[in-house]
């Protein structure tokens, strides 16, 4: 389970967004008979319809990209004396 208290509220664009990308693509694989207009039309009214019946869908932060500042370049001195 997700730590609380790393979920924010997710912004009705990106629900869209990723209800739209859904009905479009099975994985990364596009629908053959899928239309981009009619997807982003569809996740919209889905959107919207969730809002009035109240729902708020939470999402996890972005977390940071992973340093490497911590470590030697295998090329550089300090390495070498390892």
């Amino acid at each position: 389970m997700t730590d609380p208290s790393q979920l924010h509220p997710a912004t009705p664009e990106e629900i869209a967004e990723t209800l739209s990308f859904a009905l479009r693509f099975d994985g990364r694989r596009p629908f053959p008979q899928s239309h981009a207009l009619m997807a982003r039309v569809t996740a919209d009214h889905l959107v919207q319809h969730l809002l009035r019946c109240g729902f708020r869908l939470m999402k996890v932060a972005p977390s940071a990209a992973p340093s490497t500042s911590g470590h030697s370049h295998p090329n550089s001195r300090d390495h070498d004396k390892q």
